[in-house]
């Protein structure tokens, strides 16, 4: 039957990463000291900061402690999952003020609506929040891909570079590995897909991104499944 769902990584891949670090990132950190402020009694927020403060081992650091703590794990883009959540948080005011839209390359947007087209169950993976992931395709440079997708997968599942991760991927989709495709441009992470029995891509977009023995294309348009 062939590839039937595709899940794409999204910085370095359907994404320029130096939107991620310079515009994401950036605002992140520069708008946490006002959004903490404002929203650090809402309860989603005081449990994310509750987890962060677990994480540092610093129970009782104070919001001017734990804002620090924060900056310094965005500059270093720590996988920590509700660090990731509280970003998103931050992000999707962001965008809906419109002082930013996602970056989408036009090749990625494209391919992803001829599969789409062709009746492929799409997913994106990213170390971002689910709902990151759900702002940035519908406030995309592209247009709004957000219908495009089944859904997103963040690292609620796992880490990206685990087996586990992939493994269960495959249960929430339920599908056989054979019949799913996952592109990206980090090796270890396709390493770790393969692991689990997916397809793989990878796509390189410039000098400098290790290689390994998965099949290689530049951009989407060359991808033929």
């Amino acid at each position: 039957m062939g590839v039937q769902a595709i899940i794409v990584d999204t910085a370095g891949t359907t994404t320029d990463f130096q939107f991620i670090k310079d515009t994401l990132f950036s605002y992140s950190a520069d708008a946490l000291p006002d959004f903490l402020d404002q929203h650090q009694n809402d309860f989603a927020v005081s449990n994310l900061l509750a987890d962060l403060r677990a994480h540092a081992g610093e129970p009782d650091a104070d919001l001017e402690q734990l804002t620090g703590l924060i900056r310094e794990w965005i500059a270093q883009d720590k996988k920590i999952t509700a660090l990731k959540t509280l970003q998103g948080l931050i992000w999707k005011q962001g965008y809906l003020k419109g002082e930013f839209k996602g970056h989408v390359y036009a090749d990625a947007a494209e391919a992803l609506k001829n599969w789409k087209g062709q009746g492929k169950r799409l997913y994106s993976y990213s170390s971002s929040s689910a709902d990151a992931q759900d702002l940035l395709f519908k406030h995309s440079d592209q247009g709004d891909l957000s219908a495009l997708f089944y859904g997103h997968f963040d690292t609620n599942l796992g880490q990206k570079k685990t087996v586990q991760a992939y493994k269960n991927i495959l249960n929430v989709v339920s599908l056989w590995p054979k019949h799913v495709l996952f592109i990206s441009d980090d090796v270890e992470e396709l390493n770790a897909a393969r692991e689990a029995g997916l397809r793989t891509c990878q796509v390189v977009r410039g000098e400098g991104v290790r290689q390994g023995d998965h099949n290689v294309v530049d951009d989407f348009s060359q991808l033929k499944l």
